[in-house]
């Protein structure tokens, strides 16, 4: 079983409960948690593309720790930064591998 997100509510639980509650209940609670449509390394790296190619770098830094607990390696995250250099653009890959070398680092 997932560990249960719970940081909609420590962060934002008394300013936006609502908002809140829909992040770890709905989005971590249930749409990460079917597994039998797609494992949480696949969505781990679904999502790290699309917070990439959007810029989105301080929620990329957390969901590249997330991809690394669920399987994603350094290599993988390597390859993935470099396949959307050429989408997402050049000075986005540079951002994104500033962060994959601090989640990462030289670990394997």
């Amino acid at each position: 079983m997932a560990k249960k997100q719970t940081a909609g509510r420590d962060q934002l639980g008394e300013f936006a409960p609502q908002f809140a509650a829909l992040n770890d209940d709905v989005l971590f609670g249930e749409v990460w948690a079917r597994e039998d449509e797609l494992s949480p390394r696949d969505r781990s790296l679904i999502t790290c593309a699309a917070l990439m190619a959007q810029g989105l770098f301080p929620q990329l830094e957390a969901h590249m720790r997330i991809a690394r607990d669920n399987g994603v390696t350094r290599t993988e995250m390597v390859a993935l930064i470099t396949h959307l250099a050429f989408y997402a653009g050049w000075p986005k890959a540079w951002s994104a591998f500033g962060l994959a070398k601090d989640v990462y680092g030289d670990a394997e």
